[in-house]
């Protein structure tokens, strides 16, 4: 028997494959991802035992497991401890071999202990789902079998190979290494893609890595997330609840002449936002300024600045470091620059401070960049003192 119980045209076979995988795509960045490793949004419960049982079946992955090596991966991002960082590992061995790197962390009891939490832990789970981790993927073979034929395991084999391609390697490798970033983050992740089709939104990677509790990916008004589409979906249908989403960059008030609580609260609670728009509005205008007025001699050596002065500190290696601080010793306009964007990044991290004193602190940068003589940086403390939050 060529066929089974349903026989279908050969793109009919096609389309089971890709409806297949991609509802096991939705599982992994709703369920998995958004609702269990950082509870992003509440899923009804026969939602998300639905996910469960089909990620079962099609992948034998075990929540508290997977979970528990994303969230190691957010709390150690780019060091040693981190489960699958191209940096640590290389990029060619997290591509290749990115579904063992997760399979060697979610079989370490400490990293389930301290970042498993929360997860399920009902009968099905201990005598089902974890206990025979192969059972569903055997049950879902062989139901393809029979529905499909031969075909079947074809279908099976697309399902088996695509999360661990995909997620495992392209993720956990490429949106460590190559890709865009709208947000300058401490780690290096970035965005595939703006378009988050092929992996339901999990391309935008830099944009979660910046907002990670946020159920939506998406953040600039050409990207499009996916797995945020079907979410709002079921919120409408009463399937799901969101809990936390990404700040709203802040709003701009012509009318205010001079920071006030309101202004901070804007800055304070969109950081990533204003140091977005510090880097595009300060740091990419005089880097270009500064560019074009240089001798051609010395263009080529100002080009990879603007990149080297966006970059966290943090992920400077000793001879980028090297590089920027001459640079920076040689320019003065630069130098202002980069120390203006340090000062304000510090203005966030006055954790014991009062309001009172971050207002100051803020206020006094205003007036400062003010008076450098510097037209960006002019012009973006004047933006800077009209910000206010963006109404909900």
């Amino acid at each position: 028997m060529l066929h089974g119980l349903i026989e279908l045209p050969w793109w009919g076979y096609v389309l089971v494959a890709l409806a297949y995988t991609h509802v096991t795509i939705a599982a992994v960045t709703i369920y998995l991802h958004r609702h269990q490793a950082h509870r992003a949004l509440d899923l009804h419960p026969l939602v998300a035992h639905f996910f469960r049982l089909w990620l079962w079946l099609t992948t034998g992955m075990v929540t508290r497991e997977w979970t528990a090596v994303h969230r190691k991966h957010h709390a150690a991002v780019e060091t040693l401890e981190d489960p699958h960082s191209p940096l640590v590992h290389g990029i060619g061995k997290v591509m290749r071999e990115g579904a063992e790197l997760y399979r060697v962390n979610a079989r370490n009891p400490a990293i389930l202990e301290q970042y498993g939490f929360g997860t399920p832990d009902d009968w099905v789970e201990r005598n089902v789902y974890s206990r025979f981790t192969w059972g569903g993927i055997v049950l879902m073979f062989t139901a393809n079998i029979l529905m499909y034929g031969p075909l079947g395991i074809t279908i099976g084999a697309v399902q088996m190979a695509w999360i661990p391609f995909f997620a495992a390697g392209v993720i956990n490798g490429l949106a460590h290494w190559w890709g865009y970033r709208n947000f300058e983050t401490a780690d290096a992740s970035t965005n595939i893609s703006p378009w988050g089709l092929l992996i339901g939104g999990e391309e935008l990677h830099n944009n979660h890595h910046a907002f990670g509790s946020s159920a939506k990916f998406s953040v600039k008004p050409w990207e499009f997330d996916l797995g945020w589409a079907y979410i709002r979906v079921m919120e409408m249908l009463g399937l799901a609840t969101v809990r936390k989403r990404f700040p709203a960059p802040p709003a701009v008030d012509p009318a205010k002449h001079s920071p006030d609580f309101e202004t901070l609260k804007a800055v304070v609670s969109s950081r990533l936002h204003v140091m977005a728009d510090y880097g595009r509005m300060v740091v990419a205008r005089v880097c270009r300024e500064e560019v074009r007025n240089a001798p051609d001699a010395r263009r080529a050596e100002l080009r990879p600045l603007r990149n080297l002065m966006l970059r966290a500190e943090e992920r400077l290696n000793e001879t980028e470091r090297g590089w920027l601080e001459t640079a920076l010793s040689d320019n003065a306009t630069l130098a202002a620059v980069y120390r203006f964007r340090q000062q304000l990044q510090a203005i966030y991290e006055q954790r014991s401070a009062s309001r009172e004193n971050l207002l100051e602190l803020l206020q006094e940068w205003c007036q400062q960049a003010e008076r450098t003589g510097i037209a960006a940086l002019e012009d973006f403390a004047r933006t800077l003192r009209s910000y206010t939050p963006q109404a909900a």
